[in-house]
């Protein structure tokens, strides 16, 4: 099959600190060239892969000092990709909703899987108006706030099996933050959980600029607390040390969130998540054996105990099992051959799916 993927312009694929979107962009397209098939990335020329890529900036848009608008980079990427969109078969999209007029004459060959939050009334109409786009969630939660919106599937993230290493006996004798600081992330809650316990917390976050204020006023105080370390950024490479020697992983969340990559990443080390029941968490998080799922403060304090003395080899097969990159190209292939069955029946053509690969809703077996 020839899949193009576009990817976003603002971190390479893969990114070289944090940037969820791309990072799963990578393990997709680096699988689905291992599973045989003919895969073009549009993505900043600054990317890394074994499929074909296209440059569409010169480097990640975050990345250069003198762009102030990344608006014209996307149109010039997304004309680019409109001037072949007929040498492949699927056409899956990473890039939110910016292509929905341009390609909506190609609908069936196309998807976009959501990566963001979908609970801003605006999206609604938007979805409404353009309901032959066909989408992907990557959590049933992701989908409540616009359940009526063309989902051709959902698909949960996955990671490839070799990329973080597992700690079983981790020296650690701290709790991890890992992600990006901003108010609904919850590293404000996570610290104050640790000081009660009196364990230290190691947070190795990004801070946006929209958030530099928030960090500056808010968090920054709490850092020169007793037990707090403020990493920064970290690498993949990193994570192996950071997420393995830790006790578990703090992510209490105060918003929907649509997957939470760094849940999967820290069941990857063999570290268990301890977490608010917000978003998706419930379909990430299997509760007393990858972590515990809480309510509230008071509840993750009695929780913390718990998690820590959970089964580290249990965390790391339940990942294997739910969370594989190869589980997800799969997954997604699913998805393509429907979309691509579903087009030729319209067109009338003979070489139509069997009836059986026809689908408008997948989801992955748990």
């Amino acid at each position: 099959m020839k899949i193009a993927q576009i990817a976003p312009l603002m971190e390479s694929v893969p990114p070289r600190g944090y940037g969820g979107t791309e990072r799963i962009v990578s393990y997709l397209t680096e699988e689905l060239v291992n599973l045989g098939h003919d895969v073009t990335l549009f993505a900043s020329g600054d990317s890394v892969t074994s499929a074909r890529l296209v440059s569409c900036a010169t480097t990640a848009l975050r990345l250069d000092p003198h762009v102030r608008d990344t608006i014209p980079y996307y149109m010039l990427m997304l004309d680019r990709v409109r001037e072949c969109a007929d040498d492949f078969d699927i056409l899956h999209f990473h890039i939110d909703q910016f292509h929905f007029p341009l390609f909506r004459p190609i609908a069936n060959s196309t998807l976009t899987t959501l990566h963001g939050r979908q609970d801003l009334p605006d999206l609604r109409p938007l979805y409404f108006g353009f309901n032959d786009m066909p989408l992907v969630s990557i959590s049933d939660n992701q989908r409540v706030p616009i359940h009526n919106a063309n989902f051709a599937a959902t698909v949960h993230h996955g990671l490839p099996i070799d990329l973080l290493r597992p700690t079983f006996n981790p020296r650690g004798g701290y709790l991890a933050f890992l992600g990006r600081i901003s108010p609904e992330k919850g590293v404000d809650r996570a610290i104050k959980v640790a000081q009660t316990l009196g364990i230290p917390i190691k947070i190795a976050a990004k801070v946006d600029r929209v958030d530099e204020a928030y960090f500056r006023e808010q968090i920054a105080p709490l850092i020169k607390g007793p037990g707090v370390q403020f990493i920064g950024e970290i690498n993949e490479r990193q994570k192996i040390d950071f997420l393995g020697q830790a006790q578990a992983l703090m992510f209490l969340i105060d918003w929907p969130e649509p997957f939470g990559l760094s849940m999967i990443e820290a069941m990857a080390c063999g570290t268990p998540v301890l977490a608010f029941r917000r978003g998706s968490v419930e379909e990430v998080v299997d509760h007393g054996v990858t972590g515990h799922i809480v309510e509230g403060i008071e509840e993750a304090i009695r929780a913390l105990p718990h998690v820590v003395a959970l089964d580290r080899r249990a965390v790391r097969r339940r990942f294997e099992e739910r969370f594989s990159s190869t589980r997800m190209a799969k997954d997604y292939l699913r998805v393509y051959k429907s979309l691509l069955a579903l087009r030729n029946l319209k067109q009338g053509s003979s070489r139509a799916e069997p009836a059986d690969a026809v689908a408008t809703t997948y989801h992955p077996a748990e």
